[in-house]
């Protein structure tokens, strides 16, 4: 993993007090070389403050880390060949699109001529042929991202990190401007650590994502794996607005969820344990199933998000089916597809 990021064992502590609250508990993972990992997970999790120390904008209280197979732990950003890209983006208000992609270059000791070379080339990456003049005043939010990824990716940096860099954009250059980072990251093969909070743009982006809680991480996997086998209720309920209900694993290997009876497709002890179910696996209207009736419907142009009150309680379902819209008060029943559905200890 020449060029890869490991941490092992870090810990941040902000304050000198010995009892101060800790922002990461002892945490170790690896980026391996050419991928991307999302840092996912909801706000005061840890996420940003491992995405400095990996920087070299904190120092860890603990541990190390290394990058190319180099202790960088107590190096400052400069000594990291490391490019960070930040959720304002940072750019410099007094200077045009090609000044401020060619700064750092300039300021490493590249000749100019060569510099606003680089610089063009790295705009044309990204899509911004002929914005060399404007400001950045003079550009869209979308447009605005694009010259900080270019000011980024123009140093050649062994490591690329990202900070939420697209939470300041609508949703559809958000999609856009997510399939630009992936694209580039693959076709550069660039070792990229991504934090954001948003479920979608972690599975859309990632080799590997790792989902923090309060300063550790509950789990890390593949995109499929922590959508498909959350390991906790944490987990599930983070990836993808999950629904966690009671249940009983029944020691011939199936599980009890109200009136409903479900297949335990992996190994999990008998007894109480929770079943996270996504909006998506509910099929609506099945001959066999939990009694619901409708509360409200909403209608969002490629599907429908209905509540239904059952003996469970409240579900939240989203439907595809839009030839037969339910009103509010409408009696069915529910049953669970295969997909969508998982099982996790109770105590998790």
């Amino acid at each position: 993993m020449s060029n890869g990021i490991e941490l092992h064992n870090v810990t941040k502590r902000y304050g000198s007090d010995a009892n101060a609250p800790l922002a990461v508990k002892g945490i170790s993972f690896e980026v391996p070389e050419g991928t991307l990992t999302t840092i996912l997970g909801p706000s005061g999790c840890g996420k940003t403050t491992t995405l400095r120390m990996i920087a070299g904008l904190e120092s860890p209280s603990f541990g190390s880390i290394i990058m190319g197979g180099r202790d960088v732990t107590t190096l400052g950003p400069a000594d990291r060949n490391v490019s960070m890209m930040f959720q304002s983006y940072a750019l410099f208000p007094h200077m045009n699109v090609i000044e401020n992609v060619s700064y750092g270059l300039k300021m490493s000791g590249v000749r100019k001529n060569e510099a606003m070379a680089r610089a063009r080339d790295a705009l044309k990456g990204v899509g911004l042929v002929g914005f060399d003049e404007r400001l950045p005043s003079e550009l869209s939010g979308g447009q605005q991202q694009r010259v900080a990824l270019a000011r980024a990716l123009v140093l050649e940096p062994a490591v690329l990190l990202f900070d939420e860099p697209l939470s300041n954009l609508d949703a559809r250059l958000r999609r856009e401007m997510r399939e630009e980072i992936r694209s580039l990251q693959q076709r550069l093969g660039l070792t990229v650590a991504y934090v954001t909070h948003d479920q979608s743009e972690a599975l859309a982006v990632s080799d590997q994502i790792i989902v923090m809680d309060h300063g550790v991480i509950a789990q890390r996997g593949t995109p499929q794996q922590l959508y498909g086998h959350p390991e906790s209720e944490f987990v599930a309920g983070f990836m993808g607005e999950a629904m966690v209900f009671p249940a009983v694993a029944q020691p011939e290997g199936r599980v009890e969820l109200g009136p409903l009876t479900l297949p335990l497709r992996y190994d999990i002890a008998p007894g109480v344990v929770k079943v996270a179910v996504r909006p998506e696996a509910w099929q609506i209207g099945a001959a066999v199933g939990l009694p619901a009736t409708l509360r409200k419907a909403a209608y969002l142009g490629s599907v429908y998000e209905y509540a239904f009150d059952t003996a469970l309680g409240s579900v939240f379902v989203v439907s595809a089916d839009l030839s037969r819209p339910l009103t509010a008060g409408a009696q069915t029943t529910l049953s669970l597809a295969m997909h969508g559905v998982s099982v996790v200890p109770a105590a998790a």
